[in-house]
């Protein structure tokens, strides 16, 4: 077998494991409904854990022991300048390739352009992907995040409430706080999608000297009212449910009806009514029963959201989403300079369809950095998925990015 999973020497203060399942590729195949991607890459990913014994976020709180996973797939060249940064999305996790073990359902979800001879070569590049602080699916045993959830080392119990508000900035600085310690201190590129491409657009604007290239796909350099206005729709179900408690319920019944709910709803934005309508249409949800013969006969496509909901519900946290939705709500990449910061060539990825970030929010993004000298190429894709098409189609792009890696 052609191993390629991380093969880089864990120094101390690193922990190196084996994951223990492949629980969130198998939602990603059976929850949003994707086929999965040809020709796998052929290899067993061992995830790890950085852990930094302090660190202040932006806001300027104190956080000790913090923790994040991360993966890679490739080898670290001599002079470690063969890296490229794999940035995860609003629901996603480090895992963007391989699988932890042969038994997992489905590998990485950019499974299908990272590995030997894809446009993210692992015979020429390494590959490193890190799971976000607050990650959503904090219940998930391949994920590794400090957030709420986690054990505040002052009181022996969850932080709940108390945790500070985090930003992508904060994403991104502990990312490379965690380079900084395998010595890695250029970065061939950043690429990532959705919430991946705000920390590709981060990593440009505040780490300038560190970043060759960035690949944003599906995402925009700063969020729009349109898009914060979506994301407290994504909260709302969560406050309202009767077990949160203002976010302590740890020790208690979890809000899981309010978070199944919020998770109905994201992945139905980040749809397009070709999946809705090709997939589900008017189908009745059980044969005999027919929507309009009953209120509580449903369609489908009612039934199926339901289910995506509450699975997803399982292994995520509702306090992570809510600290996520607020990340991403006050995003703005490069603060007042804004997007004409950034100095390093970019390819620009996004696909009409997609109704998170809007083709209208991802021009202007191209439009402002043209405005600061850098150059900007666009590459539309298509799919049919909506916002998902730049994780389900994204091999469309495979001949740009290869060509603009290689530049």
């Amino acid at each position: 077998m052609h191993h390629i999973a991380n093969k880089h020497n864990c120094p101390a203060w690193v922990s190196c494991a084996i994951g223990s399942g492949g629980l969130l590729a198998t939602l990603g195949l059976v929850l949003l409904l994707a086929a999965t991607p040809a020709a796998a890459l052929d290899a067993l990913v061992q995830k790890q854990t950085f852990v930094l014994p302090s660190y202040t976020t932006v806001g300027g709180a104190t956080l000790r022991n913090v923790k994040i996973g991360w993966e890679a797939y490739g080898t670290l060249n001599a002079d470690k300048s063969n890296v490229i940064l794999i940035a995860h999305y609003f629901s996603g996790t480090s895992h963007a390739a391989g699988k932890y073990k042969e038994t997992d359902a489905a590998p990485g979800y950019w499974d299908a352009i990272i590995g030997p001879g894809k446009p993210l070569d692992t015979d020429k590049y390494y590959i490193l992907s890190s799971d976000t602080l607050v990650n959503l699916n904090a219940n998930d045993p391949n994920v590794v995040t400090t957030g709420p959830a986690s054990i505040a080392p002052d009181r022996d119990a969850p932080y709940g409430p108390s945790f500070p508000v985090v930003t992508i900035r904060d994403f991104v600085n502990v990312q490379k706080a965690l380079l900084d310690q395998l010595g890695i201190t250029k970065l061939h590129a950043v690429m990532g999608a959705s919430m991946g491409a705000m920390q590709a657009y981060e990593w440009a604007t505040g780490y300038p000297e560190a970043v060759a290239r960035i690949i944003p796909v599906i995402g925009a350099g700063d969020v729009d009212g349109w898009l914060v206005a979506w994301l407290d729709v994504y909260a709302s179900p969560i406050k309202l449910d009767p077990n949160f408690n203002g976010g302590n319920y740890y020790g208690r019944t979890p809000p899981k009806q309010g978070l199944a709910q919020a998770l109905k709803i994201l992945t139905l934005h980040a749809g397009a009514p070709p999946w809705a309508n090709e997939t589900f249409g008017r189908k009745w949800a059980e044969p005999g029963k027919d929507p309009a013969a009953a209120m509580g006969n449903r369609y489908a496509i009612e039934a199926k959201l339901d289910e995506i909901g509450a699975a997803r519900a399982e292994v995520a946290d509702a306090n992570h989403l809510l600290y996520l939705v607020k990340a991403n709500q006050i995003f703005a990449a490069g603060g007042d300079v804004g997007l004409k910061r950034i100095k390093a060539p970019v390819l620009l990825i996004s696909s009409d369809e997609d109704m998170v970030f809007h083709p209208g929010a991802t021009q202007r993004t191209a439009d402002e950095i043209r405005k600061g000298g850098a150059s900007v190429e666009q590459v539309k894709i298509g799919g049919g998925r909506g916002h998902l098409n730049g994780l389900f189609s994204i091999q469309e792009a495979g001949d740009q990015i290869t060509r603009f890696l290689a530049r």
